[in-house]
């Protein structure tokens, strides 16, 4: 076979704006896949436990520094889903489940009571200092009326 040095089919300079625009995602293409590749990896849960939370790269730094600096102790997190639900339910349920709490786990008993008494000045901030203490019943040892008192002084 032989080719032809004919000018009008050979182009007389190194390339037209087809070779520009593939010589471009001869560059471009690997270094987007690389990252996209590696963007998947990460946002695979690694562990084995079925968990909510993925990360993502940009995600991983954030996450090293909040797990070593917050951490949840048990109370804590009673206490913030308590006041949650003391949103929408009244304050007599919600005493309800904080009682069952500390029955089901006996080492938040020490702490019931500063719990019950953040719910007593919760209530009264949502239902007036009267309509809170109705609610108030021996739980804790009375610190939920105690808290309502605190709030409402």
């Amino acid at each position: 076979m032989k080719h032809s040095t004919n000018p009008q089919t050979r182009r007389g300079h190194r390339g037209g704006p087809a070779r520009r625009i593939g010589r471009t995602l001869a560059l471009v293409l690997p270094v987007v896949l690389v990252l996209s590749g590696t963007l998947a990896v990460t946002r695979v849960n690694w562990t084995g436990s079925p968990s909510s939370s993925v990360l993502t790269a940009s995600d991983v730094s954030a996450a090293e520094v909040s797990t070593r600096t917050v951490t949840h102790a048990p109370q804590d997190v009673l206490r913030d889903r308590l006041m949650t639900e003391l949103q929408d339910r009244n304050p007599g349920v919600v005493l309800t489940h904080l009682q069952q709490a500390v029955n089901g786990h006996p080492s938040l008993a020490k702490h019931c009571s500063s719990i019950a008494r953040a719910l007593g000045q919760a209530a009264v901030r949502i239902y007036g200092a009267s309509r809170a203490q109705s609610y108030a019943r021996p739980v804790c040892d009375t610190a939920f009326a105690s808290g309502v008192l605190a709030a409402h002084s």
